[in-house]
């Protein structure tokens, strides 16, 4: 490979710290929040996972780009990312499957990526000061204009961001000759939940985040599904409101992450904004109905007020994170209802939870 003459860039976190690194091609800058994914594996699926939407992302893993991208291993139409932050980027590839590297699939997008930054450090100061906005630049002299606009972004908490990644009209996934019917709120759909849902011998009809429960329901589904997705679940009002009435109705319903929020907000609980969150594709979960462990993906920010939970007569605390105890999976006692607070689609990630779809199919046929 030529020898490139690379900008020196910075992150910039709201606090006033500042990280540098050097620049992968395009310049410019990038604000959103920053975060940390630990997985080894898995970034083009990472970086098009609607749930990152507004988010500047920190990847532990030592290389990124070394086996370039595939079109069939993204998670939705474009990157979903801020921005990236890196050790070693990889401009070279070696993987025979795939069709073009990291730093061109970043251009198709116009992606703003950073590398030789000192992740583990970065990473310490997150874990230990909290997730934060932040802004990635190759503007290093311009310190004091880059402080003025990160002023200026909003939090995550109270943020509504569905409505950036849902999609505009409904669409069909699977074939429709399938034996089971499924309506999905799209909050931020990933591909890998349609195709696991779509293997289990289903046909989605996949709606815009604001639709009513009528819209839903002309579609005559068998079961009913809360996506995934990005941002603070509070302001979601019309998913919230539409889980209640699927719910009052006893319809089967499966919510996963921020549909798992949804739920619990349906439901009079609360959630509240995490430290720094979970992400990563090895999250130590118990299922506490099997007893049994689970390896998970997970990718989440906000979670669900355990101690509400515990004290809501119609709901059982299903799954518990072994890391921080939080509450990982719920089911309402006297309806068709579940969710959890994690991908068992992985993509990437383990199989460990797949159980769960055809957990959502046993629950239609009952």
């Amino acid at each position: 490979m030529k020898y490139k003459q690379r900008k020196k860039a910075l992150i910039l976190l709201a606090d006033g710290t500042i990280f540098y690194g050097k620049s992968i091609g395009k310049e410019g800058s990038a604000f959103g929040e920053v975060c940390f994914n630990t997985g080894t594996t898995g970034y083009q699926e990472i970086f098009t996972d609607p749930s990152y939407y507004g988010q500047l992302m920190v990847t532990t893993n030592a290389h990124i780009g070394n086996y370039g991208t595939k079109e069939a291993d993204v998670e939705s139409d474009s990157v979903k990312i801020a921005g990236l932050i890196c050790k070693n980027f990889s401009f070279e590839y070696s993987r025979p499957g795939a069709d073009m590297s990291l730093e061109d699939f970043f251009e198709k997008h116009n992606t703003l990526a950073i590398s030789d930054v000192d992740t583990r450090a970065l990473v310490s100061y997150i874990r230990d000061n909290g997730a934060m906005n932040a802004v990635i630049s190759t503007e290093v002299d311009k310190i004091d204009e880059l402080k003025a606009q990160l002023a200026e972004v909003p939090s995550m908490v109270g943020l509504e961001l569905s409505s950036k990644v849902s999609t505009k009209e409904p669409y069909y996934f699977g074939d429709e000759n399938a034996t089971y019917k499924i309506a999905a709120l799209d909050l931020g759909i990933k591909k890998n939940i349609l195709r696991n849902l779509a293997a289990r011998d289903a046909y989605i009809k996949v709606f815009p985040y604001n639709s009513k429960f009528e819209d839903l329901e002309a579609f005559n589904p068998d079961g009913y599904f809360l996506s995934n997705g990005p941002g603070d679940p509070e302001p979601l009002s019309d998913a919230i409101a539409l889980a209640k009435e699927i719910i009052s109705r006893d319809k089967p319903l499966f919510g996963i992450c921020l549909g798992h929020q949804v739920i619990a907000l349906a439901n009079g609980i609360s959630t509240y904004k995490m430290h720094h969150g979970h992400r990563g594709i090895n999250h130590p979960v118990m299922n506490l109905v099997t007893g049994k462990g689970e390896i998970t993906s997970q990718n989440h920010g906000f979670a669900i007020n355990r101690e509400e939970t515990e004290a809501h007569n119609d709901i059982e605390i299903t799954h518990v994170h072994l890391n921080d105890d939080t509450v990982a999976g719920i089911k309402m006692k006297n309806k068709n209802c579940f969710s959890v607070q994690y991908h068992p689609e992985a993509g990437p990630g383990p199989n460990d939870a797949v159980y769960l779809f055809d957990q959502f199919i046993e629950n239609i046929q009952k």
